[in-house]
This record gives C-alpha cells, structure tokens and sequence, in this order.
C-alpha cells in the first residue's frame, strides 16, 4: 500500500511540522536552528552554505509538488523554505564568528521570523513567482535581510 502522503510532501512539510496547528513556520525555524547550528559549528559557515543551497533546491522542488498535490499556491503546512530562510540568516553569524554568542544567534532568528511574517517590499513581491519558486525565494529573501542585519549588528558590537 502506498503512503498516503508523497515524499515531496514529507519533505515539503517537514515530516510533520507543517500540519502542527499554530505557528507551524516558527516551529519549524526553531527546529532548523540548531541543525543549522551544528552544520556551521561542524562544518563552518561553507557547509552551512551549502546546506542552504541544497534545502532550497529540495525546497524548490517538494514545495512545487506539494503544492500541486494540496491544489494550493503556497500551503501553510510547506514549511522547508523556513529551513531554508533561517539556515541563509544563521549564515552571517557563523561567518563574524558568533556561533557561540546566543544574542546573535537569537537575534538572526527574529530577525528571520520578523522578516518571514511581515514580508516588506520586496520580499512580499517574490512570492508572486508560481510552484515552488515563489514558495522559497520569499524566505531566502527574508534570510538575507536578516542576514545583512546580523552583519550590520556584528560591525558594530
């Protein structure tokens, strides 16, 4: 018998944390957090970097395809581009060297979320783009200008 959900949608929603009924895109950058943590601790920030080039690709893709499967545009239980987005903020903080400074890391995850939930211009137009794309490219947005903040807070303490 087949699994009643595909494994683009496994992936889409994060095996599970998308269908958890409040804040599911919170939760599921709670989540990547210290897995992005552990990357750029393990690896530096390349491997971290890397992680986020690849969970965008998968992103681009299982997004794209649950998206189809729930005959929705962007379904709220596709939570891989949090992933996505809060590993691409985490990245400046493994760059200055604060993966060991909790602020930092606190603040590149609200940040990230702040950017995510409220979606300024032009991060709100990125989501115009249609299947998976237009699901991840609004949190990479939200990333990197979480990002930027995070190196411009870094410069300054």
């Amino acid at each position: 018998m087949a699994h009643p959900y595909p494994a683009s949608t496994q992936i889409a929603t994060m095996f599970g944390i998308g269908r958890v009924p409040l804040v599911p895109g919170t939760l599921a950058s709670l989540a990547a957090l210290p897995v992005g943590w552990w990357l750029a601790v393990v690896g530096g920030w390349m491997t971290l970097l890397a992680g986020a080039f690849w969970v965008t690709l998968l992103g681009i893709w299982a997004g794209g395809r649950h998206a189809k499967f729930a005959d929705k545009k962007d379904p709220s239980e596709c939570v891989i581009d949090e992933v996505a987005g809060q590993w691409i903020a985490l990245l400046p903080v493994a760059f200055t060297g604060h993966l060991f400074d909790a602020p930092v890391i606190a603040a590149a995850f609200l940040l990230f979320r702040f950017f995510d939930i409220l979606k300024p211009w032009p991060i709100y137009r990125l989501q115009s783009y249609s299947g998976g794309l237009g699901i991840m490219l609004d949190d990479v947005a939200a990333g990197i200008a979480a990002g930027v903040l995070i190196v411009i807070a870094t410069k300054l303490i």
